[in-house]
């Protein structure tokens, strides 16, 4: 096929099925190292400890990130019984259902709030083996 300057041919199309195929015999091969690698620095240094290892010319370096985050539902109840209203975050943000139901019903004209949408487009290839 050949659209201007640019030509898709067999060899490119099995080129990426072959690469693709590899890249995922790779990420999985990496995710078991990735899997003794934590199991040996749990082992050697503790869980969730950053830890260094080195082995020949090789250092195999673990870092820990952690982040914290409070479950919504009970904290904002629990803040509530508390009376610490002050804490509690109420966004505002547009209801994308009511507001097509608004506009099947007459209520809104679409075009009122047409330059308000964002549109965004995501890509995505895939090449199978006939």
């Amino acid at each position: 096929m050949n659209t201007g300057d640019y030509a898709v041919t067999e060899d490119m199309l099995s080129r990426y099925y072959e690469l693709n195929k590899l890249r995922k015999e790779i990420d999985s091969e990496m995710k078991e190292l990735k899997e003794v690698f934590h199991s040996y620095m749990d082992h050697r240094v503790g869980e969730n400890k950053k830890g260094e290892f080195s082995e020949g010319s090789y250092q195999l370096v673990r870092q820990i990130r952690k982040a914290e985050k409070y479950r919504e539902a009970e904290t904002v109840e629990k803040l509530e019984e508390m009376q610490l209203h002050d804490l509690i975050q109420v966004q505002k943000k547009p209801n994308v259902t009511k507001i097509n139901a608004a506009a099947e019903l007459g209520l809104l004209r679409e075009d009122e709030l047409e330059d308000l949408k964002t549109i965004s487009y995501t890509q995505a290839i895939a090449v199978k083996k006939a």
